[in-house]
């Protein structure tokens, strides 16, 4: 016996909202999920590390009020509290979501994994569950890399590491970027002695290559870091540590050890556990399910969003798809997707964001560029903030066309977005950030000083 529905949803995280969607404009839905609504981003991702990283500048700014001639001194930290009250916060948000979501008449809860069997088909316990349309918005997870040893020492992936209740005194992160620095902050910030090895060259190699070297200097000056070092073996020490050798292309080898290691070397799409080949779901060499402009896969009546498709795995990314899906598989009104200038952000202190087009990929590609300039700390704000780094970096064509910015600094996830509204909505041109009129002195005059220095 199979059950019939309108929509099958499979994920709730972003999923959910399609789910919801679906439900509230009458079609009997189905949503597939095995751990607490919200998925990643609520439960494992973005909420509770940005609510623990609070946790990190609270510390450092009480470190730093002797810049102002205050006399402050950290005391005492009680770590289990700051993780306790994350959990609490964001558990209730997820029960709560599944509460309401129980009272709707049109919404069906399956809480375990789902299998696909055929097309648009899928099994959870036991049952058979069938959509006349199906979302995929299954995730992703951590990845875990083929490391000699790593099979045999207990380490921690993001989603252990954050909610650990006893803080380690020493921790060794394995990769290098937005998760693994954004923990290492935190960690770092409340006492722990953390180590970084990145096998690449610098550490968020992916962000322009200046903001990345910037960023790499200040992290060397908080943790021990190693980059262009691969991990090659990993083993247990007689005290408990954990230690890792890692090799560079050239020179000495080196052997890293910490009370605990965290694995954050990326993510991989949940596809292999839905066995999304056995409904004609097709999928690229990563693992990760093939969209069009519209979201749809290779399977009729099928859609995907999120992680598991591999568009841009940020939360704002799934949320935006989303709103293209419900317009599309709730409404019957396709929308296509359009990712011009999707923004990106980093949560270490400082902060690092960015938009469009990297230096380095301009001259991959051989485009014709301008490059602006404007140091942070040489502002008026960043004068009364004292602050030590930090910059924002604009690029724009000869014509004036805006091509990329980014921001590393202070508050930069905030500073972004005037850049981001400019080249999705404006014409994208650097008069319409440089002839803005930015009220004195915000940091944001930064952004306008850095445009005005291509104009």
């Amino acid at each position: 016996m199979t059950d019939e529905y309108d929509l099958l949803v499979v994920g709730g995280g972003t999923g959910n909202n399609v789910a919801a969607a679906g439900a509230d404009a009458g079609l009997e839905t189905a949503l597939v999920e095995k751990g607490p609504l919200g998925g990643t981003c609520l439960n494992r991702g973005c909420n509770p590390s940005k609510m623990v990283i609070q946790a990190a500048n609270a510390a450092n700014s009480v470190r730093d009020a002797g810049q102002f001639h205050m006399e402050a001194e950290l005391g005492e930290t009680d770590f289990a509290a700051i993780i306790d009250e994350m959990d609490a916060t964001l558990s209730d948000l997820a029960a709560g979501m599944e509460e309401r979501y129980r009272e709707n008449a049109h919404l069906t809860l399956y809480r375990n994994e789902a299998e696909f069997v055929d097309e648009r088909t899928v099994t959870v316990d036991g049952e058979r569950v069938r959509g006349e349309r199906v979302v995929v918005a299954a995730g992703s997870r951590p990845l875990v890399p083929p490391i000699d040893g790593l099979d045999t020492v207990d380490f921690l992936t993001s989603r252990d590491a954050l909610y650990l209740r006893e803080q380690p005194d020493s921790l060794v992160v394995l990769g290098g970027g937005y998760i693994a620095v954004e923990l290492g902050y935190f960690f770092e910030s409340l006492g722990t002695d953390v180590a970084i090895v990145e096998m690449m060259d610098s550490l968020v190699p992916r962000e322009d290559s200046d903001v990345a070297g910037a960023f790499t200097e200040v992290a060397r000056d908080r943790h021990d870091v190693h980059t262009g070092h691969r991990a090659t073996r990993v083993e247990s020490e007689a005290d408990g540590s954990v230690t890792v050798h890692a090799e560079p292309e050239d020179g000495e080898a080196i052997a890293v050890s910490g009370e605990e290691l965290l694995v954050a070397v990326g993510r991989r799409p949940n596809t292999d556990t839905l066995a999304v080949e056995e409904a004609g779901i097709g999928t690229d060499d990563r693992g990760f399910v093939e969209t069009d402009e519209h979201l749809a896969t290779t399977a009729e009546n099928v859609w995907a969003l999120g992680d598991i498709a591999g568009n841009h795995m940020f939360k704002h990314s799934g949320d935006y798809e989303t709103d293209r899906l419900v317009e599309t598989v709730v409404e019957d009104d396709p929308a296509p997707v359009d990712y011009t200038a999707m923004p990106h952000a980093i949560f270490t202190e400082p902060q690092i964001a960015g938009v469009g087009a990297t230096e380095d990929e301009l001259r991959e590609h051989g485009r014709e560029y301008a490059v602006g300039r404007q140091s942070i700390p040489g502002t008026p704000m960043g004068r009364a903030k004292k602050l030590d780094h930090g910059f924002v970096k604009a690029l724009a064509a000869p014509d004036g066309e805006i091509l990329g910015c980014h921001i590393f600094g202070h508050e930069a996830s905030v500073l972004l977005h005037e850049v981001v509204v400019a080249m999705r909505s404006a014409g994208g041109h650097v008069e319409d950030v440089a002839g803005v009129i930015h009220a004195h002195p915000t940091l944001n005059k930064a952004v306008e000083y850095a445009f005005e220095d291509i104009a």
